[in-house]
């Protein structure tokens, strides 16, 4: 496994979520909404993963599909798809979504958390990292869209949740910010 494609190409590193996740989730067909440039579909191929990699910024789906010609990446699918659309078409074990949520359309993130959760298999995960906008921290960043206290634990009743956390964080330019993080596994 070539561990250092992320920086040999100038991205960051998988999102720490993600590879934490990755130590109990089995490689499968996994989804990496809102991918940017390829940070974690990257690292999920390198796990040998099969990443289908969705983004609606064109340029930075451009960026992806030139690291996996260049490198002969089979195991990722990139492409442009609006997530505000919730209507994915496939079914998949594991689905990532960091920092995401938060650039999407407000009115249409309970539709995209619905649909998640239906293309989501019997057994398989879903990874969620999401700014909060609470009265004790309020966010800094005006976001379209933040998660009040307990809205995402609510949204995934049912779901064994393996990781949940509504922590406050300090951004890289020092502002303190909290998001909800949750791991999640579908019943089955």
């Amino acid at each position: 496994m070539n561990v250092d494609l992320n920086s040999r190409y100038g991205l960051n590193p998988a999102h720490s979520e993600v590879v934490e996740a990755c130590k109990i989730i089995e490689p499968c067909d996994a989804l990496d909404m809102g991918c940017s440039n390829g940070r974690n579909a990257v690292y999920l191929s390198q796990l040998e993963f099969n990443v289908a990699a969705i983004d609606h910024n064109p340029s930075a789906i451009d960026m992806l599909q030139s690291i996996t010609a260049q490198e002969g990446i089979d195991n990722i699918k990139a492409q442009v798809y609006d997530i505000n659309k919730a209507s994915l078409e496939q079914d998949f074990g594991f689905i990532s979504c960091t920092v995401t949520l938060m650039f999407l359309d407000p009115a249409r993130v309970d539709a995209v958390i619905a649909d998640m959760q239906k293309r989501t298999v019997a057994g398989g995960y879903n990874l969620i990292v999401c700014a909060m906008d609470t009265e004790e921290h309020p966010c800094p960043v005006r976001f379209p869209f933040t998660l009040a206290a307990g809205q995402l634990r609510d949204a995934y009743e049912g779901w064994e949740l393996i990781k949940y956390n509504e922590d406050v964080g300090t951004m890289h330019n020092g502002a303190k910010l909290q998001f909800a993080t949750m791991l999640a596994r579908k019943a089955g």
